[in-house]
């Protein structure tokens, strides 16, 4: 069973990026190799990690639902797709699940994939999936235990609260989680004066700040250039304080 760290969050909060960091901190560590796997539905972590996107998952639950291909099961056609749609890297390899386009029932896509993301993450000790805040994904990989959830917030009240929220729904969902973890992502210094209140917020709520991670103008400047922010430089402010908070994880 492989060690497995998800990712989640509201829109905006820097998740992803995070993810990136966290995969590159893996790699560098020898902690490999992982498997990626992106369920957000916002698919960009391969812009993240610098490498091109494969075909979703999403894509292939819309073939099969369409009978998939003449002579060939479904289950056999899930396992080809889900093979086809592995992105290799240095390291460690990606997945992007997507989304199905069309309505209707996935049950039986859903239960395939399910079935097939458990057998192929049995070749890698280590599974980081970057998730929406909703924890649509997540949700169907019950037989999994998540080892750490790892909560990404901003510093304001509004961000805190979608975190508390994300730790509610997986009480709901009945996931079975290790532990549950909140970095504050793109704090500013006067942030820090409320550092006490916002751990006895989240104590009160099942969950532990794990850390803050100070805002950096080298993420923007790197968006902005359209650079992978997982490869930020050792004298990123963001990647230093993310890296220190990772050795607490490992």
């Amino acid at each position: 069973m492989s060690y497995t760290i998800a990712l989640a969050g509201k829109g905006g909060t820097g998740k992803t990026t995070m993810a990136g960091l966290l995969i590159r901190y893996m790699v560098e560590k020898d902690l490999k190799p992982v498997l990626a796997v992106d369920a957000d539905a916002n698919a960009n972590l391969n812009e993240v990690l610098g490498i091109p996107a494969g075909q979703t998952i999403g894509n292939a639950r819309e073939e099969m639902k369409k009978g998939g291909l003449p002579n060939m099961t479904k289950d056999i056609f899930m396992e080809m797709r889900i093979q086809e749609s592995l992105v290799e890297s240095e390291g460690f390899d990606l997945i992007i699940m997507g989304r199905p386009e069309g309505q209707g029932c996935y049950c039986a896509a859903n239960t395939l994939l399910t079935q097939f993301i458990e057998k192929l993450s049995q070749n890698y000790p280590y599974l980081v999936v970057d998730n929406e805040a909703g924890m649509e994904h997540i949700s169907r990989l019950t037989t999994r235990e998540i080892d750490v959830l790892l909560i990404v917030s901003d510093s304001s009240r509004r961000g805190l609260q979608a975190a508390v929220r994300i730790g509610e729904l997986t009480r709901e969902l009945g996931l079975k989680i290790e532990k549950k973890l909140v970095i504050i992502n793109r704090a500013e210094t006067e942030d820090l004066a409320e550092l006490k209140a916002w751990e006895i917020l989240l104590q009160d709520q099942g969950l532990t700040l794990l850390g803050v991670i100070p805002k950096d103008e080298m993420i923007y400047a790197f968006d902005k250039e359209g650079k992978p922010t997982s490869t930020l430089p050792e004298n990123s402010t963001a990647r230093a304080a993310a890296f220190k908070l990772f050795d607490l994880l490992f």
